[in-house]
């Protein structure tokens, strides 16, 4: 029995990604005036296909919460700030369906992104009245992913969470807001994901 422990991998402190894979040379830091909050489901926490690492380093005003469930007390403090109008960034599904919206007043917005796959995200809106709750921003005509490449999705729509960030952040800021570097980014990273794989094959 070989008792001999291995050394951990090298973490990038920034990032959080091991050092063989770090991110923080692709980070396009991009200006935004919406809050972006992310909820990120534990499993995709450690997925190394996984956007949000990326997307954080990138939007200054991104907040990542890791968790699959939350108290009533801790949803409200994480979904709503003083001045802000929020808005959930979900379809409106049969499963799910969203409730009325009221119209934006022009107020600051807070944008709410669950991070996780499609069934475990449906289950965390499930879960958590709050947040089936809140008026929705769906995407109507998501723009081609170039996810695919990468990651298996179940519904045509479905695109990576940097994506959905970007275009819904497009939606609400109109011309002031210019994803297209931090999407070109993405497109690195997915090549690089891409390429370790077929490596690893």
């Amino acid at each position: 029995m070989n008792d001999e422990i291995k050394p951990r991998r090298a973490v990038c402190g920034r990032c959080l990604r091991p050092r063989m894979t770090c991110l923080c040379a692709l980070a396009r830091p991009t200006a935004h005036r919406t809050e972006v909050l992310v909820l990120q489901h534990p499993q995709e926490q450690r997925q190394a296909k996984n956007s949000v690492a990326l997307l954080r380093l990138s939007l200054a005003r991104c907040e990542v919460i890791v968790g699959e469930r939350f108290t009533p007390d801790e949803l409200q403090a994480l979904l709503h700030r003083p001045g802000r109008e929020t808005r959930l960034l979900y379809p409106d599904v049969p499963a799910a369906p969203a409730p009325p919206a009221p119209a934006l007043t022009g107020a600051p917005l807070r944008l709410v992104v669950i991070d996780a796959t499609w069934r475990k995200s449906l289950r965390m809106l499930l879960e958590h009245p709050a947040l089936a709750a809140l008026p929705r921003l769906s995407l109507d005509a998501p723009l081609p992913t170039r996810y695919r490449a990468i990651r298996a999705a179940r519904r045509a729509d479905q695109v990576s969470t940097l994506e959905a960030t970007v275009q819904a952040l497009g939606v609400v800021e109109g011309d002031e807001f210019d994803g297209g570097p931090l999407l070109g980014a993405f497109g690195e990273f997915v090549e690089g994901v891409r390429e370790r794989q077929g490596n690893q094959s």
